[in-house]
């Protein structure tokens, strides 16, 4: 029999999976970076009653059947505590829908903008009436970082999340004040768009890369890096 007082939340991302361990709907514990091969023995170590998961790769298939405790994998037929008017609600990442529950178990009935900074940035939108509408995709930091490697003959690979000079004076500075301060520029540009459209926006910020990018933004934002895994653990408080 699983501990009838944890609950634990999954978030298979595209590069590494985020667990979470809750009693009811307080976190009590998370692992940030977990190994796809050690994710079930973990889980199963940890003895919960119940698991949900959310997932974007293809590990989920093989988890599924390693796990001993009930397990709830959210799909778009997964009953929700908001109204999904997205019109294609099977081609929708598991991971942005259960960022904007998130946003409405902190607090609901207000208009929010969740930005998620992952391999894409996913910009998602919840009105006031607690219907989440859609929002847009675009590519991350470490996307454009590649793709301007991969794609052209001479650019070198960078890793670098700081831009000191707005004018690069080398190749490398030169694509990090590119890539960085083009991001920058264009979360506070949606920003803006969003606040022109929307009165009291609540804007929400999480994913791996969001304490770096929010550190470097003149728009107020608030951060919350286990913002997925709460949207998961009230799926979950939904269902069972």
């Amino acid at each position: 029999m699983g501990n009838q007082s944890l609950h634990i939340a999954i978030d298979l991302g595209n590069s590494f999976a985020k667990m979470g361990t809750f009693i009811k709907t307080e976190l009590v514990d998370d692992y940030i970076t977990v190994p796809y091969e050690s994710l079930a023995e973990k889980v199963n170590q940890i003895n919960a009653s119940q698991v949900i998961i959310s997932s974007v790769n293809q590990q989920l298939n093989q988890l599924s059947t390693q796990i001993k405790a009930p397990l709830l994998i959210l799909d778009h037929n997964t009953p929700i505590p908001i109204i999904n008017k997205y019109v294609t609600p099977q081609t929708l990442g598991r991971d942005r829908l259960a960022a904007v529950i998130g946003a409405f178990t902190i607090e609901s009935n207000v208009n929010t903008l969740v930005i998620d900074v992952g391999t894409c940035i996913t910009y998602d939108f919840l009105n006031e009436n607690n219907e989440y509408l859609g929002g847009s995709i675009s590519p991350g930091i470490v996307l454009k970082y590649k793709a301007l490697h991969n794609f052209t003959a001479n650019l070198p690979l960078v890793d670098e999340w700081q831009a000191n000079d707005l004018i690069g004076n080398s190749t490398v500075s030169a694509i990090a004040s590119g890539v960085i301060n083009g991001t920058i520029a264009e979360i506070e540009e949606i920003i803006r768009m969003y606040n022109d459209k929307f009165s009291h926006l609540r804007i929400i910020m999480c994913g791996g890369g969001a304490k770096e990018l929010q550190s470097k933004l003149k728009i107020r934002t608030k951060l919350v890096p286990d913002l997925v895994l709460k949207g998961l653990i009230r799926i979950l408080e939904y269902n069972v």
